[in-house]
């Protein structure tokens, strides 16, 4: 295996509070069922889903190609409010994102690394929102949105293209996603892969994936860290 140096992480639900908990902030201000989203999610996106138009307009917006306005109306018609109406279309996925804060334990890991002399890229599959980059100056060398560049995971061309912009092999490189089909086309084209669940439980699975430098990184950084951070 070649020693890794470049970490490749997901943005929702990595460098964030995870999706369930941004979500579920957004539905409660939103008034609608997180549980009737989810699984609607499920429906078009899961394992089982049969592919269709509705699910095709996901991976449109994540390239790009599609107009977020044109977008905002698929979301809309997924739930209902309590009282059976529809979430107001205009600006639904800036509301839907809103709460998707930083996560400091994941931050403080990936700064870390970064100092450690590793090198670090956030790939984000985007349906078109803002995201606030105010303390991403040197958190990461490299951003690659899927919006903005016409790819989106699991793509394999999006891998090759942020492991060429970290001027890093695949194989040197690794992805932290928290969506396993991700990881798993990350592993299919060599690199190694870490199936998001916690900071704490991540950081522990980076450990005998990197080099010495990256391994004193991560347990000097476990070691100040919080119980349970």
């Amino acid at each position: 295996m070649a020693e890794i140096s470049g970490i490749v992480v997901d943005w929702g639900g990595v460098v964030t509070r995870s999706f369930a908990e941004g979500i579920a902030l957004w539905a409660a201000d939103e008034g609608v069922d997180a549980a009737e989203f989810h699984a609607a999610l499920g429906r078009l996106l899961g394992p089982e889903a049969v592919p269709g138009p509705v699910a095709r307009q996901f991976h449109l917006v994540e390239r790009g190609e599609l107009p977020v306005s044109e977008f905002e109306g698929t979301l809309a018609a997924l739930v209902r409010r309590s009282d059976g109406s529809h979430p107001v279309t205009e600006g639904l996925v800036e509301r839907m994102f809103a709460p998707f804060t930083d996560e400091p334990a994941m931050v403080g890991l990936l700064r870390a690394l970064r100092g450690a002399g590793l090198k670090v890229a956030l790939l984000s599959n985007s349906w078109g929102h803002t995201y606030d980059r105010r303390g991403w100056e040197g958190l990461f060398d490299t951003v690659v949105i899927s919006c903005e560049v016409g790819l989106r995971k699991p793509e394999p061309e999006i891998f090759r293209h942020t492991a060429r912009l970290l001027d890093r092999r695949l194989e040197e490189c690794v992805l932290v996603d928290d969506l396993g089909r991700n990881v798993r086309a990350a592993r299919d084209l060599g690199m190694a892969g870490v199936h998001h669940r916690t900071a704490r439980e991540t950081a522990r699975a980076l450990i005998p994936l990197l080099p010495p430098a990256g391994r004193q990184a991560v347990l000097d950084h476990l070691s100040a860290a919080p119980s349970g951070a």
